[in-house]
């Protein structure tokens, strides 16, 4: 069976966003390390699973990146380009983006599907209700939650949707030079 993977900025005080969307927090003078933390991470996904909110920026931006040989993320920008993509969206009656399909159906069900199938394990990006509702059913495999060094008082959290206590089990914890610390968590299972 396939992990599904969370990769996601987030504040001291545990917000994946401002009240308003607002990612002015983040931390973008990655080092050397975080940048292989993040490509080793992203390397060996087979899929990728958005929110429509996050995918109507997400893809046209990495898109955008992967036809420009000279932008410095342009491997990132292929990488995210060829991998599939599912996007999760109940208003969207069929997909804008290249090599995207849509999930319609209840979440579950959808990502225990594509758990089930071949392949390299899937990763996670958000918005924030998208992945408030992966954890608040228990599916994703692996935490990656790189802490930004800001702490921003309010905002959208990931866990409000929490039904019950949900224990971690601490895998790795590193810090790097730019002032981010990457968590790294999988559930502890009974």
């Amino acid at each position: 069976m396939r992990k599904l993977k969370l990769q996601v900025q987030m504040t001291v005080d545990g917000y994946v966003a401002g009240s308003n969307g607002e990612m002015d927090w983040i931390t973008f003078n990655w080092d050397d390390e975080l940048k292989e933390y993040v490509t080793d991470l992203t390397e060996s996904m087979g899929q990728i699973v958005l929110g429509r909110n996050l995918a109507q920026g997400f893809i046209p931006h990495w898109a955008s990146v992967a036809q420009n040989p000279e932008h410095e993320e342009h491997s990132a920008g292929v990488k995210f380009t060829e991998t599939p993509k599912v996007v999760f969206s109940k208003t969207l009656d069929e997909s804008q983006w290249d090599n995207t399909v849509l999930a319609k159906g209840d979440l579950v069900e959808e990502i225990n599907t594509l758990k089930n199938q071949e392949g390299p394990d899937i990763i996670a990006y958000g918005g924030a209700t998208f992945v408030s509702n992966l954890i608040k059913h228990g599916l994703i495999d692996e935490y990656h939650l790189f802490v930004n060094p800001a702490a921003i008082g309010s905002g959208m959290p990931i866990f409000q949707k929490l039904e019950s206590k949900q224990k971690l089990k601490l895998v790795k914890a590193v810090p790097f030079a730019c002032g981010i610390v990457v968590l790294n968590y999988e559930p502890k299972r009974d």
